[in-house]
């Protein structure tokens, strides 16, 4: 039996930030100029009482509404977050709970970032390839939102809050519908993305030691902090070796994928790393517009928007690439919906209406 991915479904919370909100903020900067840096025009953020654990659940239970799946035959919630509700107990038992899962179903939470939906790809596939699972769900949760600085405007235009839930399962086909995989790290890069308060090293949490950078921005140590700069360069030099590698561990060209998606970083970023690759456009699906970046939650995002746009069909092969804080990155190959299920995707019409965050 061979692991595939046969199902994925999203959730966002209501809360809406649009590049006009933040412009009524920062009045030295324009609507347009954000989206023409960023791809961006809003994002959803959650409410105060909202956790990743909440998205994880509606993304989850969207999935299994859908028929996709009984809760009864899962057999394994992997839940990727850096936002988890406590240190312990793990938020995937607490889900577990919530969603009337078995308790004969195993699961966990891992700590990982923009290359989390891969690096939980290949987790599943060893899972189920080993006979140790039949059905999986990978969920994908983050509230970066609440890491964020009202006044680090680097950092607000970017991040938005979101969950994926996705079916991973034992399929009977030949060859492989997921891998090989590619993985890198590079922890050197470690305090380029980070937010240096709230774990055992430095616990202190308050907020009169904010201070601002020379551009303006403000935080202090429980606030995310990123170095855009030294990201970029590290995305340049990682992404482009990771494809290379994975095409050499598949014996493919570029041209056998009929989708490329990476990790919605940005919009800037993903133009020169489409451009420096040779990829051509229409083969490469950017979706993030509404939704900013969402972390581990934007590939499976962009799959569900590209299945509903009709750009990526059933049988199809397609290139996953994510990269990011650690630095992690990690690459693989899938087949998409190998059996023709009825696959979930996301239908805009079904979510609520977007409430208009209250500014602080």
């Amino acid at each position: 039996m061979k692991a595939a991915v046969t199902a994925t479904e999203f959730y966002l919370p209501e809360g809406l930030l649009t590049n006009e909100d933040l412009c009524r903020e920062f009045p030295d900067w324009t609507p347009a100029k954000i989206q023409e840096k960023t791809g961006i025009e809003s994002r959803r953020v959650a409410s105060a009482e909202q956790t990743s654990l909440d998205l994880a659940q509606q993304a989850c239970r969207r999935l299994l509404d859908s028929g996709v799946v009984d809760p009864a035959e899962v057999d394994f919630v992997l839940l990727c977050t850096q936002s988890p509700d406590y240190f312990l107990p793990t938020s995937a038992c607490i889900l577990q709970h919530r969603l009337g899962l078995r308790t004969s179903c195993g699961a966990l939470d891992f700590n990982l970032g923009c290359s989390g939906f891969v690096y939980g790809l290949g987790i599943a596939k060893g899972l189920i390839e080993t006979g140790q699972a039949r059905k999986i769900i990978l969920v994908t949760a983050e509230t970066y939102s609440k890491f964020l600085h009202p006044h680090d405007r680097s950092v607000r235009t970017i991040f938005g809050d979101g969950a994926a839930a996705t079916l991973i399962e034992a399929v009977d086909v030949n060859p492989d519908c997921i891998g090989p995989f590619v993985y890198g790290t590079d922890g050197s890069g470690a305090r380029n993305l980070i937010v240096p308060a709230g774990g055992m090293r430095d616990r202190s949490r308050n907020d009169s030691t904010a201070q601002k950078d020379e551009f303006g921005n403000e935080r202090g140590p429980e606030n995310l902090y990123m170095n855009g700069a030294e990201i970029f360069s590290f995305t340049l030099r990682s992404v482009p070796a990771a494809v290379q590698s994975l095409l050499q561990a598949t014996a493919k060209t570029l041209d056998d994928f009929d989708v490329v998606v990476f990790h919605q970083a940005n919009q800037y970023m993903l133009d020169q790393l489409r451009k420096k690759l040779k990829i051509p456009a229409e083969r490469f699906y950017i979706s993030m517009r509404t939704t900013g970046n969402t972390v581990s939650a934007t590939i499976p995002i962009a799959l569900c928007n590209a299945a509903k746009d009709g750009v990526l069909k059933n049988g199809a092969t397609v290139m996953l690439v994510g990269f990011g804080v650690g630095y992690s990155w990690a690459a693989t190959s899938i087949t998409w919906n190998p059996l023709g299920k009825s696959v979930a995707h996301h239908d805009a019409a079904s979510l609520p209406t977007p409430k208009v965050r209250q500014q602080v």
